[in-house]
């Protein structure tokens, strides 16, 4: 039995793990890197195996970090069997058809590009296209609940465990058996952070003997949820008195649908006005919450009384779902009184950019990060205080108020991280990635009753 990384490797994007056991060959998510300024070569670099060799590829969640890179795994080769729960496959097909049509547009961009340096004839292929999206499809098996084992070949079983991230998602557990030796090998994915809205706090997950788990706030605690509620609140009160817009920068699952959920809710209490006006400007977050709707079995017990009551978790007065274009255009009339909530979290891309360019000089508006931003990014560099930013070319001066409020996040903090790991018992070896080197340098000093491994890419170990 071995297993290999190939992502999310000191780093916290493009997980992508591989265990061989009897002669078959599983991957544990195939995701897309992100934020760095080398990512597409990243994304088009080998994935260190045959994708033609892998038997199946199980999928903790649809993050892009995390399936991102599926349909490229399909262009290469790949014809085994994609197993994740029905929420997550929803989801992932949002992801991947989203990520074809990003990778297609900056194809036809690059080539227009050239051809006005006067470069002619020059061909730049996506990295995937819309195609090699809906193909991949065709590979995925949706699982029949949380905590109902499946076997997938002789020796070979797997049980999938809420997570508690975002909606559908899963830790992992793999039983494998191979010349009478037996393992358990738990893969975390990306651990939830407990007393969230929406989706049910993560199972606690079972004993094993190899641990495979994120770190990706490993060094820090997060603020609690009902002050940063509070915040929230407070930043965009202050900004709509002094007459500017609230830009929220937001991932567009589960992010997006979790700030929906307590603007609504600050409106019902008389925090918020109720007629403020709240835009979700992100085609992609829109048909997520849709996708929310169809699945409240994985709500928590509040929310699943908010939907069997009739009413909608996410809709409050005011609020606009923009798809088109010139929609998201119109948004920018506003001078002021306007909440915005538009993708990417990071300011990577998306709709948020335009939103930038035309509030971020405003003194009277507010920019409120309530998620995380990899080192590199547009949102960190705002978030450590530059004082200007390229926007499409452009320097935009930083002269908006910057409201970061920790306690949104998706992921465990450090105490919760630990509390996830105690649950696994006495581990053999923990293998710590997903995490930068500061957050994965300070919990592995923490862990002092397992062997703790933080693997480079590619390396191969015998479990």
């Amino acid at each position: 039995m071995q297993i290999e990384f190939h992502g999310a490797n000191r780093n916290v994007t493009g997980s992508c793990h591989l265990v061989r056991c009897n002669n078959t060959q599983l991957l544990v998510d195939c995701g897309m890197y992100q934020g760095s300024a080398n990512g597409d070569e990243e994304n088009r670099n080998d994935f260190g195996f045959d994708p033609a060799a892998i038997d199946f590829l199980l999928l903790t969640h649809a993050h892009l970090d995390h399936c991102g890179r599926i349909p490229l795994l399909v262009k290469r080769g790949f014809k085994g069997r994609i197993v994740c729960t029905p929420a997550t496959r929803e989801l992932a097909r949002l992801v991947m058809l989203d990520a074809a049509r990003i990778q297609e547009y900056d194809a036809e961009y690059r080539m227009k590009k050239a051809g006005r340096r006067g470069v002619r004839g020059e061909e730049v292929d996506p990295l995937f296209n819309t195609l090699d999206a809906l193909n991949s499809l065709d590979y995925f098996t949706n699982i029949a609940g949380f905590g109902k084992p499946i076997e997938l070949a002789a020796g070979i079983g797997v049980t999938f465990y809420d997570a508690g991230h975002i909606l559908g998602s899963a830790a992992v557990a793999l039983d494998l058996k191979e010349n009478g030796h037996h393992r358990r090998v738990l893969f975390s994915g990306d651990i939830g952070y407990s007393n969230r809205p929406i989706v049910r706090d993560p199972t606690p997950p079972p004993e094993a003997d190899v641990v495979v788990m994120e770190t990706t706030y490993g060094d820090r605690r997060h603020k609690e949820l009902a002050p940063s509620v509070a915040e929230l609140y407070g930043a965009i009160q202050a900004t709509l008195n002094r007459g500017g817009n609230i830009l929220i920068p937001s991932f567009a699952l589960e992010r997006a649908q979790e700030i929906l959920y307590h603007l609504r809710e600050g409106v019902e209490q008389g925090e918020l006005p109720a007629n403020m006006r709240v835009f979700l400007d992100s085609p992609m977050a829109i048909s997520a919450t849709q996708i929310f709707r169809r699945h409240p079995e994985c709500f928590d017990e509040e929310a699943f009384q908010i939907f069997r009551s009739g009413q909608d978790p996410f809709a409050l007065p005011g609020l606009h779902f923009t798809r088109e274009t010139a929609e998201s255009m119109a948004i920018n009339s506003f001078r002021g009184g306007a909440v915005i909530i538009a993708g990417s979290g990071m300011c990577t891309g998306g709709r948020i950019r335009h939103h930038l360019k035309h509030n971020l000089w405003r003194e009277e508006a507010s920019v409120v990060f309530v998620g995380y931003a990899a080192k590199g990014t547009p949102a960190r560099r705002i978030i450590d205080g530059e004082e200007s930013v390229r926007i499409f070319g452009d320097e935009i001066s930083v002269r908006a108020r910057i409201h970061t409020i920790g306690g949104f996040s998706a992921h465990a903090d450090q105490q919760e991280l630990l509390a996830w790991h105690r649950h696994t018992g006495r581990p053999a070896t923990t293998f710590l990635v997903h995490g930068e080197d500061k957050s994965m340098d300070v919990f592995a000093g923490l862990l002092t009753e397992t062997k703790v491994v933080k693997p480079d890419l590619h390396q191969v170990y015998d479990i």
